[in-house]
């Protein structure tokens, strides 16, 4: 079973300067279905994520040890040890958090699942689909919003070729 004190970190975010954290999807490991769970230890000076907002997923995040800044359309503002914050779906829920302190950051999230989702990155012009399953698995990938197409381009008239009368 997992533990907040005894977390085992199951994906580390450590590719990308300035983006080192890691995390534990307690959810995943747990095989919830509905709900996500996830456990942030974030290095001091570095940012759990980028700046982002979803079209299905509805985010709460508890402040466990430290004081990051958030992120979010109002601009920023510090938060302090043992705050609970909501990141509503859509744009109005865009967040990002950054430990700009000496110390480790740790975090709790908590978010809905189950269904697919749609990330916006605004500062970067892209976007991710992703599929939502109970142990992390499916479709994640992602696009740039400049390559946006016409719903109608590309689409041709179907050939109909042989019926079978039934």
């Amino acid at each position: 079973m997992p533990n907040i004190y005894d977390p085992v970190f199951d994906e580390p975010r450590t590719s990308l300067e300035g983006f080192h954290a890691n995390r534990a999807r307690l959810g995943h490991q747990l095989g919830t279905e509905r709900l996500g769970l996830s456990l942030w230890e974030v290095a001091a000076g570095q940012a759990v994520y980028p700046y982002h907002f979803h079209l299905a997923e509805e985010e709460v995040l508890v402040v466990l040890d430290g004081r990051p800044l958030l992120r979010s359309p109002d601009g920023w503002r510090r938060l302090d040890r043992g705050e609970v914050v909501r990141f509503p779906v859509g744009e109005d829920g865009a967040h990002q958090l950054v430990n700009d302190t000496d110390e480790t950051l740790r975090l709790l999230s908590v978010s809905t699942h189950g269904q697919p989702d749609v990330v916006i990155y605004p500062d970067e012009g892209k976007l991710c689909a992703a599929e939502r399953t109970p142990d992390g698995s499916g479709l994640k990938t992602f696009f740039r919003l400049a390559d946006h197409v016409p719903y109608d381009e590309g689409i041709q008239r179907p050939e109909i070729g042989h019926v079978d009368p039934a």
